[in-house]
């Protein structure tokens, strides 16, 4: 008999019993999560082979009496957790972001700070005359960063200003910047590192150096070298007089991006504008430009890069230059890509004076060979196709992007081969399931994600409100071919879900540890699973949500294999990985990074890969 069937009686006397200390008797109480976890997998699971710990320590870590109070709330009423969620996500290990109140301190004129983090920023240099004021460091190297800087150096007079770094590293980043500069005279700004190396990135600069007059203004780098997030720049440059404005480098080096562009130069007099690079190198970007340089008198525009040498994606530019007076425009690059994206080019400048250097592989430009627009060169994408293949080439490029063994062929995995080990450790914030009982009390739909972002504090547009929408979206997807999927918000679920696809006789495995991450391995004894022979498996991966919740799916055709894995230098093992070989990847994107890394196409190669840290598969016990 389990313990949570116990009579009431019994049940009463067994909490009534005393314990040997305070310590023990958390640690061993029958009625934490974990505790109910452990007896629920000996009830599931028909063999008796050792427990996967890395599993079960993914249960929650509330203690008893916790896991009785919240699971009260969440059954009487799930709205009530929102009134104690910094406690519910201390105690329960979630991802919940800090509500953050204003900072109204005074500063001096020309104070300057070196670190500074985790505020909402109402206030910085309003109004100064003069001097110089510079912010070094603002929120670096932070797991989960969620700033507000509202004003920074308005309506100041012959002022300069330096932000040397704000937010970058961050790991889940929710950061908003409303002005920077705006209303200013005389002077130089200059903004040298915004949201640099940051992951899952939400990023929003409302204005920078709007309403200037005389003032030079240069932005270097924008959310450089990020991975899979959201940014929106909402006005640069706006209205300004006689300025000279600059912005160096923009979303590059990012991995799927999606970038929104709103004003560049707008409604400016005798501005000079500089944008060197947009996008550039970028992985699968989604851009929106939307303006630059509209209405302007007298502006001198030039846009050096817009997209080259990214992979694929999806670019959106509606207007260059339009309705400006005496405009001299110059567009150097748009879009020579690794790979063809989709490419809108919408409005082009009015003016005589326009020049267009360069334009990439596109589907939709169309009519901008009016009198007085000189294009150097237009790239269409037959005679791209025509060039490469007269070469003897492909389409498919190799490029940067796609991490050096992240794929491989499954001829690799015999003794003695040495490969690259890709970063498979897990770069997602540290969680835990909740309890079964909690989780289903939540909604986990798009139809009831207003209830889920009350419970979270998530406003629309913040990180917290899209991690939700991102991950519902997800889970909700039709599958794809062949495939049976779930997305489960506990531990209980995804075994249900494993024993329903396998049986009861089942074992999950994952790579041991990161150790040989990033560095050249060699491959020691190999063992197939289920012989090697094509084998059903269940696969679970991390979601980004407030708690664990995992995508767990069944595909076709796979093998899967165990390899001890050796130091390539002394031949000892220093891990035990497990990899897995889709047989089939007809169903695959042609630029599915698999086929960028290795060559070939959908269909014509098997492709396999290391289960990373934290992610795992399940198969029928041998």
């Amino acid at each position: 008999m389990h313990l949570h069937s116990l009579p009431l009686c019994l049940f009463l006397l067994f909490l009534c019993l005393p314990s040997p200390s305070p310590i023990v008797a958390v640690r061993d109480s029958p009625f934490t999560p974990k505790a109910y976890l452990i007896r629920y997998w000996n009830k599931q699971i028909s063999n008796d082979l050792p427990r996967p710990w890395f599993l079960i320590n993914m249960a929650s870590p509330l203690t008893a009496a916790q896991y009785a109070v919240f699971s009260k709330i969440a059954k009487a009423d799930r709205n009530s957790l929102a009134t104690q969620l910094p406690q519910f996500c201390s105690s329960a290990d979630l991802l919940c972001f800090p509500d953050l109140s204003p900072n109204l301190s005074k500063h001096d004129d020309n104070a300057n700070f070196t670190s500074y983090e985790f505020q909402n920023f109402t206030n910085y240099g309003s109004h100064s005359s003069a001097g110089a004021v510079s912010f070094k460091n603002y929120t670096v190297d932070v797991n989960l960063p969620v700033d507000t800087f509202r004003r920074y150096s308005r309506d100041s007079s012959g002022h300069t200003d330096r932000f040397s770094n704000y937010g970058s590293g961050g790991n889940v980043v929710d950061q908003s910047f409303h002005t920077y500069g705006a209303g200013t005279a005389g002077g130089a700004g200059d903004f040298a590192k915004y949201a640099e190396n940051g992951n899952e990135p939400n990023l929003r600069f409302t204005a920078y150096s709007d309403d200037t007059n005389g003032r030079k203004q240069d932005f270097k780098s924008y959310s450089e070298n990020a991975n899979f997030g959201n940014q929106n720049f909402t006005s640069y440059g706006k209205k300004g007089n006689g300025a000279a404005i600059g912005f160096t480098s923009y979303g590059n080096n990012s991995n799927v991006m999606d970038s929104l562009f709103k004003n560049y130069g707008e409604s400016g007099n005798g501005d000079v504008d500089t944008f060197t690079k947009y996008a550039f190198d970028g992985n699968n970007p989604d851009n929106t430009f939307q303006n630059y340089g509209a209405k302007g008198n007298g502006p001198v525009d030039t846009f050096n890069t817009y997209r080259q040498e990214s992979n694929v994606g999806a670019d959106n530019f509606k207007s260059y230059g339009k309705k400006s007076n005496a405009a001299e425009v110059g567009f150097v690059n748009y879009g020579k890509s690794y790979n063809e994206g989709t490419d809108k080019f919408s409005g082009y400048s009015d003016s005589d004076r326009v020049t267009f250097n360069g334009y990439g592989v596109n589907n939709t430009f169309k009519d901008y060979a009016k009198t007085g627009v000189t294009f150097a060169g237009y790239v269409n994408t037959t005679a791209v196709t025509a060039a490469v293949e007269a070469a003897g080439g492909k389409m498919v490029n190799n490029n940067r992007w796609v991490e050096p063994g992240k794929f491989f062929r499954e001829k690799m995995l015999k003794s003695g081969s040495v490969m690259p080990m890709p970063d498979i450790r897990d770069k997602m914030p540290k969680r835990s399931f909740l309890p079964r009982n909690i989780a289903t009390e939540l909604p986990f739909s798009a139809a009831e994600i207003g209830e889920l972002e009350k419970i979270f504090h998530a406003v629309e547009g913040s990180s917290m409100a899209k991690i939700l929408s991102n991950t519902l979206a997800e889970c909700e997807r039709a599958s794809s071919p062949g495939e049976t999927k779930r997305c489960v918000t506990s531990v209980e679920d995804m075994i249900d879900f494993a024993t329903v696809v396998l049986g009861r006789n089942v074992v999950v495995r994952t790579t041991e540890t990161t150790v040989g991450a990033k560095q050249n391995i060699m491959i020691g004894s190999v063992k197939g699973i289920n012989g090697g022979k094509l084998t059903k498996s269940v696969s679970c991966h991390q979601s980004l949500f407030p708690y664990l919740v995992y995508y767990c799916h069944s595909v076709p055709k796979v093998r899967l294999y165990e390899a001890d894995i050796l130091d390539p230098k002394t031949k000892d093992k220093i891990n035990h990985g497990v990899a897995i070989c889709h047989i089939d990847t007809s169903s695959w994107g042609p630029t599915h990074g698999a086929f960028l890394a290795l060559g070939s196409g959908p269909g014509k190669i098997e492709v396999c890969h290391w289960i990373f840290e934290n992610d795992m598969t399940w198969t029928v016990a041998d």
